[in-house]
């Protein structure tokens, strides 16, 4: 074990070990140190010689801590000439400090990092997706909205969402997940801010939620792209479960923060400050170690290492004129000649069908149908979205844990995802048919129903990474593109067959129910979570 010692020469007081092939010592006196007995009461900063510092490399027992004082391992590899400089300044001793563990995360796997701070951007995602589900009020009564206007302002977030989908998940393809999120976060946040300016000019005002949209767009396949590189097939259910609940944990935050800003600020505010928390963000993720700006790893096709963890090395980033190349090895043709992608594309459009409707015009339902003011309709709208951070928990460890012991990968993602979609379709049901339950009761059903639809993260949202780590972030790209398609069609639809009917039951719940259940066939008759080797000669 190397050891760590003051080298005051020639003081009899504090011991030292002579070592021939030290280079440095520094000269601190008795009288010196008693002088300044405040320098006694630190934790120092232990400064090795080069010889030692060697020696302590090759130590793998050592602790970190020895004696209560931590070693700076920064320090240790400083220059001689920063040691020189500090002997002819004549400091004459060792720098003194505690040398405290922070920041926090300081000793997190750089994995868990970023897997931390994606489930953050994805909280302020859905904090800006759902503000303008509570902000629509007060909006439409300003500016004299009806339903159809109102589910038309709301739709054109889902149009920029749409059309980034794909180009998302390509650029995190070839550009890493990292860089594409970062960009996504200070898209949608600065678009986010500018709804104020531009809420009386209808164009302006959904040109500024195409922006959101194609912002967040991008955000899930960067992120897939990340947990596919990063996470071994052990941990992948609770990682995406992780990241993607950060939206039901955005949900649950921009409806509890949105009614009483706008109630003491006006509906403006939202817009401001949930803008600006995703401003924070970016700047703060370009100061955060351990998040490389290239892909982290690259998976064979086939198959990963015992450990779960990739087996090929880090991959370079191309450059801006290789991009059309690139895009030409993407095997399209050999994803849509195999019938599991095809059933992933259709069970993301029923599951987002459900998802989008319902987190457009719940808070507009009960109100209307409970009689609730604007804050008490957002308190009930969280209710959804904070079970499904819950049931999100106990669904991704179920996962884990039955593909650790040996039950089928495919096994467990269709019984994750035919829980997803028959539970609201059944509680769906009792709310719309007339059996004279009591409105919090249809609310208690709901909850429950849309609570357990968070069994899809451990379903069909992990099976783009299981299927092909290499191409998740374009496969979710895909099955992404057409999963936003409900929230163009679904949203504004919903609106108009509300000016129509007058029904919340076929205006809203009726088609929910009917995609919930074909896609639940679909999905156990064709999905497949079997890792494909996809030819790039396809």
């Amino acid at each position: 074990m190397a050891k760590f010692s003051f080298r005051p020469h020639n003081n009899p007081f504090l011991p030292h070990r002579t070592n021939p092939h030290s280079s440095i010592s520094h000269s601190v006196s008795a009288t010196r140190l008693v002088s300044h007995p405040q320098l006694l009461r630190l934790s120092l900063r232990v400064r090795c010689s080069i010889k030692e510092k060697e020696n302590l490399k090759g130590n793998e027992e050592l602790p970190p801590v020895l004696s209560g004082l931590k070693v700076d391992e920064s320090e240790q590899t400083g220059s001689i000439s920063k040691y020189e400089n500090g002997l002819s300044s004549g400091n004459g001793i060792d720098e003194v400090g505690f040398d405290s563990n922070w920041p926090p995360w300081k000793n997190v796997p750089d994995r868990y990092k970023m897997i931390g701070t994606t489930a953050l951007a994805f909280v302020i995602c859905n904090m800006d997706k759902v503000n303008l589900s509570i902000a629509i009020i007060p909006m439409s009564h300003q500016f004299g909205w009806n339903s159809s206007v109102a589910g038309l302002v709301q739709s054109s977030f889902f149009w920029g969402y749409a059309l980034s989908q794909l180009p998302g998940g390509w650029l995190a393809k070839i550009f890493g997940g990292r860089k594409v999120l970062e960009i996504g976060v200070l898209t949608w946040s600065l678009s986010t801010a500018l709804v104020p300016f531009l809420a009386g000019y209808m164009p302006g005002l959904i040109l500024s939620r195409i922006l959101v949209g194609i912002g967040e767009g991008v955000s899930p396949s960067a992120a897939t792209d990340l947990i596919a590189r990063l996470i071994p097939l052990q941990e992948r259910s609770r990682a995406v479960a992780f990241v993607f609940g950060g939206l039901s944990v955005g949900s649950v935050s921009g409806l509890l923060l949105a009614p009483p800003l706008i109630q003491n600020f006006g509906w403006e505010s939202v817009f401001y400050i949930f803008g600006f928390l995703g401003i924070a963000w970016f700047a703060g993720f370009q100061f955060l170690d351990g998040q490389p700006s290239v892909p982290l790893k690259s998976f064979p096709d086939e198959s990963e290492s015992e450990s779960g963890y990739p087996n090929k090395k880090l991959t370079t980033p191309i450059k801006l004129q290789q991009l059309p190349a690139a895009l030409k090895e993407v095997p399209w043709r050999g994803f849509f000649e195999y019938p599991p992608v095809w059933a992933m594309i259709y069970t993301h459009f029923c599951g987002s069908w459900g998802h989008y409707t319902c987190l457009s015009w719940l808070p507009t339902y009960f109100s209307e149908e409970l009689n609730l003011n604007l804050t008490e309709a957002a308190w009930v709208s969280i209710l959804p979205p904070l079970a499904s951070i819950f049931v999100t928990s106990i669904a991704s460890q179920l996962a884990d844990n039955l593909i650790s012991n040996g039950v089928d990968t495919t096994t467990v993602r269709k019984i994750c995802q035919t829980i997803a979609f028959v539970s609201p379709a059944v509680c769906m049901t009792l709310s719309s048919v007339d059996i004279g339950l009591p409105p919090w009761e249809v609310v208690a059903i709901l909850t429950s129903g849309l609570a357990l639809s968070s069994f899809a993260l451990s379903g069909l949202y992990c099976t783009h990474q299981d299927m092909s780590p290499e191409y998740a972030s374009v496969l979710l790209g895909i099955t992404n593109t057409v999963g936003a398609i409900p929230g163009i069609v679904g949203v504004a639809l919903t609106g108009f067959l509300l000016d129509s009917t007058h029904s919340w039951s076929i205006s809203l719940f009726a088609p929910s129910i009917f995609f919930y259940l074909t896609g639940t066939i679909v999905w156990l008759v064709f999905a497949s979570s079997k890792p494909k080797t996809f030819s790039k000669n396809e």
